[in-house]
């Protein structure tokens, strides 16, 4: 007979969930984790991973058709989506092998099934092989999210693709309508344009990546639009039919107008759902909002013994806040005394090309804030790193605090800003003031200089601009 009693079961095995495994084990905690579909969750088999698999390839495409820029020459260049796409299911099998190792290394029991609540410190499991029940003092609810459909057009997998469908077409699509601009949609967008599609992106608010700085926002549709893409702000899709040979489409305008358009896909990427049914919550009474589990500052629902992290909760819906969740969860499950996390110091990236990354407040939410600002954009075309690259495309851009020197925000577009933005991460997460980055020597020649300057310039004082 096999032991079910635990000190800790996780369900769902996404970023948060086996990372939250891994560190319960380190801490000496009996641990189990339950997963319906793969190990590795959304992040590594259907979302992040192979969705970056899948833009390298796009990019290195690009770099081919444009060898010319660098002296170079390549003939008869051309694509293999279905090679692309296997190479990309590739890389997400080895990370979802790797984490089915790390359960081994770390003696984390794993339970494939329908994971289900149903009593306090108790999860039925629905497996193959029967219907188990698991006992733990507690809990952790890391069953992630998936994406929303248009209520009157729901995805087929045929013409009308979620981000999962996108992962893994059918066929190439010759001209394709990207139905929402956040960082899923611009992806995509972005990948497909790169692969040779004809692309046009509808965003119901009055600018692209919303979440970002407004003259990010700006500069990504500016820079979209001359890739080639159409792009409507402001606009709603109001009608949506698959046909036998592609998608019908009537899009309002901003100014009201509605237009009629055919495609041969869309991708439909207008925000998620959080996967919350069936799994026990009203059973236990738990409390959510829009269907997302509440959770305290240590990620404690108001259930004794039961916790939830990642996507189930409340935004931003990222999977590095999810890993982080899961660390502050099992150490205070374990009687430690974890710090809460600051969700100004949560970075996000968006890796369309060019590359978006930010950190803390947007100028105009500062502003709204009472913040006396000092904001200061450094472009990329200064930087002598990126035009070596052929990349001046982008800029950087700082918001402190007049006041006290504290660094607010920061807003990067342009090549590989998604690695460079850990920089002003650590600084905020440090509470680092203006004199901190200022004194800091940044190597040259890399694109780490535009970060200095970017400061320099909210001060007034920018170098090489």
């Amino acid at each position: 007979m096999v032991d079910t009693n635990y000190d800790l079961i996780v369900l769902g095995s996404g970023p948060g969930g086996y990372v939250a495994a891994i560190r319960a084990a380190q801490l000496g905690l009996k641990t189990a984790i339950v997963e319906r579909e793969n190990l590795g969750g959304i992040c590594l088999n259907w979302g992040c991973i192979p969705t970056k698999a899948l833009l390298r390839s796009a990019e290195i495409y690009h770099y081919m058709q444009h060898a010319g820029d660098y002296g170079l020459i390549a003939a008869q260049i051309s694509a293999d989506i279905d090679a692309v796409v296997k190479r990309s299911r590739g890389v997400a099998k080895q990370l979802s092998q790797g984490v089915a190792f790390l359960m081994k290394k770390h003696k984390i029991t794993v339970h494939m099934g329908e994971g289900k609540l149903t009593a306090p410190g108790k999860l039925e499991v629905k497996g193959e092989k029967g219907t188990e029940t698991l006992t733990a003092k507690n809990i952790i609810v890391a069953t992630g999210a998936r994406a929303r459909d248009l209520p009157f057009a729901p995805a087929d997998g045929k013409r009308i693709w979620t981000y999962r469908h996108a992962l893994v077409p059918p066929e190439m699509p010759k001209k394709l309508l990207v139905i929402g601009s956040g960082a899923i949609g611009i992806e995509f967008a972005s990948f497909y344009k790169d692969m040779g599609a004809e692309v046009t992106v509808v965003e119901m608010l009055d600018r692209l990546v919303p979440v970002e700085d407004a003259d990010v926002s700006a500069f990504l549709e500016k820079a979209l639009k001359k890739q080639g893409m159409t792009i409507y702000t402001g606009a709603g899709v109001e009608e949506l039919k698959a046909t036998a040979s592609g998608v019908t489409a009537k899009i309002k305008t901003k100014d009201g107008k509605v237009e009629s358009a055919e495609f041969s896909h869309a991708i439909v990427a207008i925000g998620i759902v959080p996967n919350t049914e069936n799994i026990g919550l009203e059973t236990l009474g738990v409390k959510t909002t829009k269907g997302h589990i509440d959770t305290d500052a240590m990620c404690r629902t108001n259930v004794p013994g039961l916790w939830a992290i990642g996507d189930v909760t409340a935004p931003p819906w990222l999977a590095h806040k999810a890993m982080h969740e899961s660390i502050i969860s099992v150490e205070a499950i374990a009687g430690g005394h974890p710090h809460a996390m600051d969700p100004r110091n949560i970075p996000g990236c968006t890796y369309c090309r060019p590359q978006i990354a930010s950190v803390g407040l947007t100028e105009a939410k500062a502003k709204e804030l009472g913040y006396e600002v000092k904001a200061g954009t450094f472009p990329f075309i200064g930087n002598g790193k990126a035009i070596a690259l052929g990349e001046s495309e982008g800029f950087t851009k700082t918001i402190f605090d007049a006041k006290t020197g504290e660094l607010l925000g920061a807003h990067m577009i342009g090549a590989e800003v998604t690695e460079l933005i850990q920089g002003y991460t650590i600084g905020k997460t440090a509470e680092l003031v203006e004199d901190d980055f200022i004194g800091t020597v940044f190597p040259h020649p890399t694109l780490s200089e535009t970060m200095h300057e970017g400061v320099l310039a909210a001060f007034g004082r920018p170098l090489h601009i």
